[in-house]
């Protein structure tokens, strides 16, 4: 039973006229299982220029009941010498029922080395009950929650700057710059990241040519988001540049990559889709092979062509088992492939659509007439454009614009 006056888990605070200084948009919840205590501390938050909801708990299982249905900022008033819990664990219970309520320990005129020790066990600030007022006790109430605030910004600085650390890091593995030999040959790359992740993930590309000026290049998408898909995309990439160097065919690279992937994967249902490329010194045609990739973009002239030539199967989806036939393509002077993934065409244009291929194509025509690096921004802009009411693209684009010529009149 509780004290006269005071009801058991709600405790009514008398209104007060509402100031922008002063009221604050938060619980207090009360921890404290003596009642003369709770009555002390009701009648001092009602002298005081605060206007909060209070609620009173006597026992620390009810105040994490509380906290786990709680749905607005929390300043939890906190006594250490509860019925079911003694000491700086209730602090430590606290914080795992609610890890972002912020806590005022209650402490005894002799026991000030606990409420320090309170505080630096992940309270906010500390109370000697015997010299409590109105207003130290509403001071610490607003000074706590405002620590609580600055401790979640100052984690949510620490873990942007720690995303940001990776994704420099993955940059480096994932978006290489092309080892081109000459000037004749020109590689024009955007990669964007998703909006679910804001991480770079699986998406990679390389372009690299040898010394007989053969130009090859490689596109590829390992499924899934995050870290793991990023360091797999890394380590397809660098094996690829490896056999490239290496002298090995274009199809034993696509099977050499397969068995990476099948070693390094996380998870059996992961899989990856790859185009490669090798561009003759002649400068007039191409070779493709694609895994399960999407097609491509061919300009020549202003004209742009979609092109989707026989394939093979992903990589991954059925180990050992794959065929990738390669396909010759002829190359007028001046042409530029544009090699892509799925995250470019596949976002939302409507609210029961996407872009597609026959989307994505009737913009590259009507972007046919710029240069590659102007050609390749109007493709992601575009594909952002249409999906931004949707929420915007939801997986990473990758673009690869390919093609021998002169800077002057490069497409």
């Amino acid at each position: 039973m509780g004290t006269p006056g005071i009801p058991e888990q709600q405790v009514g605070i008398p209104h007060r006229p509402e100031s922008p200084l002063w009221n604050i948009d938060a619980s207090i919840l009360l921890v404290e299982d003596d009642a003369g205590d709770a009555l002390l501390v009701e009648e001092m938050l009602a002298d005081s220029e605060l206007d909060p909801s209070l609620t009173w708990c006597k026992t620390l299982a009810e105040a994490r009941a509380f906290l786990h249905t709680s749905t607005t900022p929390v300043c939890v008033l906190l006594d250490l010498h509860l019925p079911d819990v003694h000491g700086l664990d209730a602090v430590r219970q606290i914080l795992e029922s609610d890890s972002e309520a912020a806590i005022v320990v209650l402490t005894g005129l002799e026991d000030s080395g606990t409420g320090l020790r309170a505080v630096a066990g992940g309270a906010q600030d500390y109370l000697v009950k015997g010299r409590l007022g109105p207003e130290i006790l509403s001071r610490a109430i607003r000074y706590a929650l405002q620590r609580k605030e600055v401790e979640r910004a100052s984690a949510a600085l620490r873990a942007n700057r720690l995303i940001a650390q990776e994704n420099a890091r993955l940059e480096r593995g994932l978006l290489p710059v092309p080892l081109l030999r000459d000037n004749r040959f020109h590689a024009r790359a955007r990669y964007e990241p998703g909006r679910v992740h804001g991480l770079l993930s699986g998406d990679f590309y390389d372009v690299v040519q040898t010394s007989d000026g053969t130009v090859h290049a490689v596109i590829g998408d390992v499924s899934g988001h995050g870290a793991a898909e990023a360091a797999l995309g890394v380590c397809l990439r660098v094996a690829w540049r490896t056999a490239v160097l290496c002298g090995t065919s274009q199809t034993e690279q696509i099977a050499l990559l397969e068995e990476i992937l099948v070693a390094e994967r996380s998870d059996a249902h992961v899989f990856a889709t790859v185009t490669s490329l090798v561009f003759s010194p002649d400068q007039r045609h191409a070779q493709i092979l694609r895994a399960g990739h999407p097609g491509l973009l061919l300009r020549q002239g202003g004209d742009v062509t979609w092109v989707e030539p026989e394939g093979g199967m992903a990589l991954g989806l059925l180990p050992g088992m794959g065929r990738w036939p390669t396909v010759d393509i002829p190359l007028t002077p001046g042409a530029g492939v544009v090699l892509f993934t799925d995250g470019l065409f596949e976002g939302r244009d409507g609210p029961d659509s996407r872009l597609g291929e026959e989307g994505l194509l009737a913009m590259a025509q009507d972007n046919g007439h710029l240069p590659a690096h102007a050609f390749v921004d109007a493709l992601v802009a575009g594909a952002a454009e249409g999906a931004a009411p949707y929420g915007g693209l939801a997986d990473d684009v990758a673009v690869l614009h390919l093609g021998w010529g002169s800077e002057h009149d490069e497409h």
